[in-house]
């Protein structure tokens, strides 16, 4: 096997292989010889046709099949040989094989990995959040309990935050319809910090029967993106306004939060505990997008046209996905790529500097930091060992938690190599926005 590499950009190679065709048709008369106890043909039993029979009926197909994997494992051994790193799918071109009689060449063209030029890590400097959990943040946590344990009872009132609508909601952008609940009411909580303040702030002061039209105007780093930067309106009819009614904070509100003996100061004190935990969690997060942030800054790579549109057909439909399960009339969004390039190049990009950084400095994950990050996600299932089990039951459900884990390797190693200070802030400022993992 002969082959030959060219360099076509600072990251496109087309290669030439030649192949030789003798060792192909020994194997493909081994193939010929296997069907013969097998082979169905005309006018001769199973296993009596004669070798050059079921190479007459047989022999396209399995030439098809015997040059093809030729392809694909000279082609393997040729990047090896070459020491090269395949990024995405290679374009291979070759004359028809039904054609090849004697030895032949084809030519792949692909895109390899580019070399991650890293950063000065010691001149950056990133900020550490500090704060403590207060007497205020256990009392507003508590009346979230009570408000989703809340009674809610039909009134007459005008609506306020906290309240629970009943109502049917028809949006629009430019005069085209994009969802609508229809016939069938839906039910909100409003003051819900999922939605804009600016849409319930819309919705407060209504009383069921009343009719209501508004229009919001989305920022640019809204999330879901599609409704970012855009003015929606909205077409509202209120069915129902109910007041919540709250339950005591009592010793059976405690018990039913887990403190057996109904003991409320156990019970602010155990919350106190839980929200620690998150508090840490959070801290890590901040940490987490700020290493990020300085990593793309501050380290380049070329960036291979493959895995940008891998990205970018993985986003769409997952954005698809979304809308699908949200109701969205979907033949009012045209997904066009140039959508998610900008964001699709940043996720590529951020993958490569990963994986140098890790490969460099020796940070993939370990079995224990794996199985700890495996207990945590369990935590958020009813039956932890059974959760536990289900990971470990199939390798590539390992991949999330090994992928997580080996980044928090890669923030802790990052945050040793640059400056870093601290930074008060209070628990609600770092739980404001969504927590991204």
């Amino acid at each position: 096997m002969a082959t030959a590499v060219e360099t076509l950009g600072s990251l496109e190679r087309r290669m030439t292989v030649k192949v030789p065709v003798e060792p192909l048709q020994k194997e493909m008369t081994e193939c010929f010889q296997r069907l013969i106890g097998t082979a169905k043909v005309a006018g001769f039993r199973p296993g009596k046709a004669p070798l050059k029979m079921i190479a007459q009926q047989y022999g396209p197909k399995v030439k098809e099949e015997v040059f093809a994997k030729a392809i694909e494992t000279s082609f393997g051994q040729a990047i090896q040989e070459n020491k090269l790193r395949v990024a995405g799918m290679p374009n291979i071109q070759h004359k028809p094989l039904n054609q090849v009689n004697d030895d032949f060449e084809y030519t792949a063209t692909f895109e390899v990995f580019p070399d991650v030029i890293l950063g000065d890590f010691k001149a950056v400097s990133i900020e550490k959040p500090e704060a403590e959990i207060t007497d205020q943040d256990i009392s507003k946590t508590i009346n979230i309990i009570l408000m989703k344990r809340a009674q809610f009872i039909e009134s007459r009132e005008f609506s306020a935050m906290g309240d629970q609508l009943t109502l049917t909601l028809t949006s629009f952008i430019d005069d085209k319809q994009i969802e609508t609940t229809g016939n069938k009411p839906i039910q909100i909580l409003l003051g819900d910090d999922s939605r804009l303040a600016v849409f319930d702030g819309y919705l407060a002061g209504s009383r069921a029967g009343d009719s209501k039209s508004f229009e919001v105007h989305y920022p640019e780093t809204h999330i879901p993106k599609e409704l970012a930067g855009k003015k929606v309106q909205y077409n509202v009819n209120f069915i129902q306004v109910a007041k919540p009614k709250l339950p005591e904070l009592d010793a059976q509100f405690a018990q039913s939060l887990g403190v057996a003996d109904g003991d409320t100061n156990k019970m602010r004190e155990e919350i106190k505990q839980n929200l620690n935990q998150e508090l840490e969690k959070r801290i890590k997060i901040k940490l987490k997008e700020q290493v990020f942030t300085h990593l793309l800054d501050i380290c380049t790579a070329d960036l291979p046209k493959a895995l940008i549109n891998v990205e970018i057909n993985r986003m769409a439909q997952s954005t698809y996905a979304n809308l699908k399960q949200r109701g969205a009339d979907l033949k009012q969004f045209k997904f066009e790529p140039s959508m998610f390039e900008e964001q699709a190049k940043k996720i590529c990009k951020l993958r490569l500097i990963l994986a140098e950084i890790v490969d460099k400095n020796n940070l993939r994950a370990s079995p224990d930091q794996i199985k700890a990050m495996v207990n945590e996600f369990a935590l958020n299932f009813d039956d932890t060992d059974e959760a536990i089990k289900w990971f470990y039951a199939e390798p590539s459900r390992l991949e999330e938690p090994t992928a997580l884990a080996t980044e928090a390797n890669v923030v802790e190693w990052f945050v040793r190599q640059c400056k870093m200070k601290n930074k008060k802030t209070t628990f609600d400022e770092l739980m404001a926005g969504p927590a991204k993992p």
